[in-house]
């Protein structure tokens, strides 16, 4: 029986993260000569998924080498759980990552960025961000870099680690406070489930509100503190508290139900 050796450990791990920035690096001209032909947005898109996937295939033949392992944990095994880790996920979003994002002074040139970035809202930008990112994205730092870490190191290693490459990768600290805190959850998630279609789920879930938020929230003063955005203050002390609420509770019976099962995740 062939014994796979765990793989990667964290200098690896970030070797596999140093892999997608590359490709982000490399591919960028392909945006550039993409975006007469088919637009900003489509090309945005074609631009991500080629990124992605070569990043994908790159680092899953350097697992299959180092482990001969060439597949990934794709079961879902409790379905009815769901609903509460998708409620989390959202409540952390807008009770946690949004707050703390938002005490973060942004430069015109992230602002004009994220401005752009805002601007694609039709169905190219929803594949990016609803379909693509969560596959290629969970299938790297949760299928490759979480699985192997977790046979290496203990869950609180391991899964910090995962979701501050997550974040890191992002290379803006904006989106480094989302990937760190949603990675950490979903990593916590993948540890006790050990699934990685649930992993995908919850990452395309949190992708789909901020996709959606784009048509009802005015994003041209990128300056607007959080009671400004919510337009007032109890507005804002209502929906931050409410999302904290909410993520707490579902965090908590999540944390009951796996107790109570007594989930011993196989490494």
């Amino acid at each position: 029986m062939n014994i796979s050796k765990p793989y990667p450990n964290l200098a690896q791990s970030w070797g596999i993260t140093g892999i997608v920035i590359a490709c982000m690096l490399l591919f960028t001209p392909i945006n550039v000569v993409l975006n007469p032909i088919l637009g900003k947005e489509y090309s945005m898109m074609a631009y991500y998924i080629l990124t992605m996937g070569v990043a994908f295939f790159l680092s899953h033949l350097i697992r299959k080498n180092e482990t001969s392992n060439k597949t990934y944990q794709l079961q879902i095994a409790s379905p009815q759980l769901l609903p509460l880790i998708i409620l989390a996920a959202w409540g952390l979003l807008l009770g946690v990552v949004t707050p703390i994002g938002n005490l973060i002074p942004m430069p015109k040139m992230f602002q004009e960025m994220f401005k752009e970035l805002a601007e694609l809202k039709g169905f190219g930008a929803f594949v990016m961000m609803v379909v693509a990112a969560p596959l290629f994205e969970e299938l790297i730092f949760r299928g490759i870099i979480l699985d192997g870490m977790l046979k290496r190191y203990t869950p609180a290693k391991a899964i910090f680690w995962s979701a501050f490459l997550f974040g890191f990768v992002h290379l803006n600290p904006w989106q480094f406070v989302t990937g760190l805190v949603i990675g950490a959850f979903i990593g916590w998630i993948y540890y006790h489930t050990r699934s990685l279609t649930v992993s995908i789920i919850i990452h395309a879930a949190v992708n789909c509100v901020g996709f959606f938020m784009r048509f009802f929230i005015d994003d041209t003063d990128m300056d607007a503190t959080l009671v400004e955005a919510y337009e007032s203050l109890s507005n804002a002390v209502l929906i931050t508290s409410g999302a904290i609420l909410t993520a707490s509770l579902c965090i908590f019976i999540l944390m009951r139900r796996f107790s109570n099962k007594q989930v011993k995740p196989t490494v």
